[in-house]
């Protein structure tokens, strides 16, 4: 779910936990599910969460009464692998305590880590990586009989396709599916094509049934995820051959257009997009169709063409301008964001000064920025040296967040006069009296709540504004 306000370091949704309840029960036994990191991490734990219920298990909000509790973890910064560790410390204090308490590891941390927390440090039962949650009711059994293991096996096969995921703290009005899995790109810094294996896209059928049965039980926008969902390809190799002549093929650009061709109130979101394969017809969809957002997160990562060779992006800084110009000529309002990863292998205080010109000259809606972390097992790791000091990244960090903070509020304040179509998902979390949503551009607003309902688009004449929210009434 996206944030009311824009921070300068996004924590990456890390620290917060997702939960579900129901009533069928195996065993009279209780799941606790909590999970860290991105938006893919959070849709597999709906899948999880989805294939234990399928098996009877219960699950709980309350870590204290569960007899089974899992974690589904992230490793694309360090610190997150530190917060997990304590985390787990704390849930075999519990263990100590009550005894019957299976726990277990999910997600990108158990690939990387394996059997070390299982075997080295024993803080867990078993470990599952991303292609193996189907096992999960097996391993619970083993953990059951006193046998820890782990399955971490990647494939190149399993979407989950056929698997309806439970919505987890939903607001019932906007959801996360995913339309593919792994990542063939291999920025050296990255260690995601390590834990979620190879690229596969997902049944464009299966999506557009998800996205359906979405809008029919009142959710009216949906967010397709991926890696890098402008490499979605259904049966065509990579090289342009059909695999199967009977099948339809179905690029990004032709899956959009099918879930936008739901219902004409059913919006449509994406991410993420890599600048290298970004492609115009992606955007030709966006501006035919009122309900796809005009919305496109494309992370650069630097504004330097060396840094972004040594990343291994596949693009020079060049590239991403001129792909940021075709934004703005085929989608004039398309609101545009943004990663950076500051302080990388080898930065120079020029290369440095690159990224700070860039970002004044696009003008992102908003970004994520990072220190750089080097990862275990990554390109970057074996090849090149963490050399900057910490001091020096955390200086460069805050020089960015400085020019983003001033960039964001410059794009919130052009909102002001205008009406904006909004989607309203939640009241506000600093007024009962109001109503929160977003515009197509993903521009926050609030306003009084007068007789409009959560799930209903209403017309907002924006007012005024804080640093990263408008403010408006209701106009008819």
């Amino acid at each position: 779910m996206f944030q009311e306000k824009i921070k300068a370091i996004d924590e990456s949704r890390q620290g917060e936990a997702i939960y579900a309840e129901n009533t069928g029960i195996k065993n009279g036994k209780k799941v606790f599910l909590e999970s860290y990191g991105c938006a893919m991490n959070f849709s597999d734990s709906e899948i999880v969460v989805s294939i234990l219920m399928a098996d009877g298990y219960s699950t709980t909000k309350n870590v204290e009464e569960a007899n089974i509790i899992l974690i589904n973890t992230c490793s694309i910064r360090d610190n997150a692998e530190q917060r997990v560790k304590t985390r787990l410390k704390y849930f075999n204090n519990l263990k100590r305590a009550k005894k019957d308490i299976t726990i277990g590891v999910l997600g990108c941390m158990a690939e990387r880590l394996k059997s070390k927390w299982l075997e080295e440090e024993k803080l867990v039962d078993i470990v599952v990586g991303p292609d193996a949650y189907r096992s999960l009711p097996f391993l619970l059994d083993k953990a059951d009989e006193g046998e820890k293991s782990v399955n971490v096996l990647l494939s190149r096969e399993e979407t989950y396709a056929d698997i309806s995921p439970i919505k987890l703290n939903s607001n019932g009005v906007t959801a996360f599916v995913s339309i593919m899995r792994g990542c063939d790109n291999m920025c050296s810094f990255c260690v995601v094509p390590y834990t979620r294996g190879r690229e596969r896209s997902r049944d464009p059928e299966t999506i557009v049934h998800e996205a359906k049965y979405l809008f029919q039980q009142g959710y009216r926008e949906v967010t397709l995820l991926g890696q890098n969902v402008d490499s979605y390809r259904w049966n065509i190799t990579k090289k342009g051959d059909v695999v199967d002549a009977a099948k339809e093929v179905v690029s990004f650009a032709q899956l959009i257009e099918k879930v936008a061709l739901i219902h004409p109130d059913l919006r449509v979101r994406f991410s993420t997009s890599h600048p290298k394969d970004m492609t115009d017809d992606v955007l030709y969809m966006i501006a035919k169709y009122e309900n796809v957002c005009n919305c496109i997160h494309l992370p650069v990562q630097s504004g330097s063409s060396e840094i972004l060779e040594k990343m291994n992006r596949g693009y020079t800084k060049e590239w991403y301008l001129q792909r940021i110009k075709a934004i703005q000529q085929i989608v004039p309002n398309c609101s545009i964001s943004s990663d950076f990863i500051i302080g990388f292998c080898g930065e120079t205080d020029e290369q440095h000064k690159q990224t700070m010109d860039l970002m004044q000259e696009v003008v992102f809606d908003h970004a994520y920025m990072y220190k750089y972390s080097e990862r275990p097992q990554t390109l970057a790791e074996r090849k090149y040296s963490d050399d900057i000091p910490e001091e020096t990244k955390q200086k460069r960090l805050e020089e960015v967040i400085l020019i983003q903070r001033a960039t964001s509020h410059q794009k919130i304040k052009r909102g002001l006069g205008k009406v904006h179509k909004v989607l309203i998902e939640n009241t506000s979390k600093k007024d009962s009296e109001f109503f929160s949503g977003r515009n197509s551009e993903n521009m926050v607003l609030v306003f009084p709540k007068g007789d409009a309902k959560i799930g209903t688009y209403v017309n907002i004449l924006a007012t005024h504004c804080t640093s990263a929210t408008l403010i408006g009434n209701q106009i008819f």
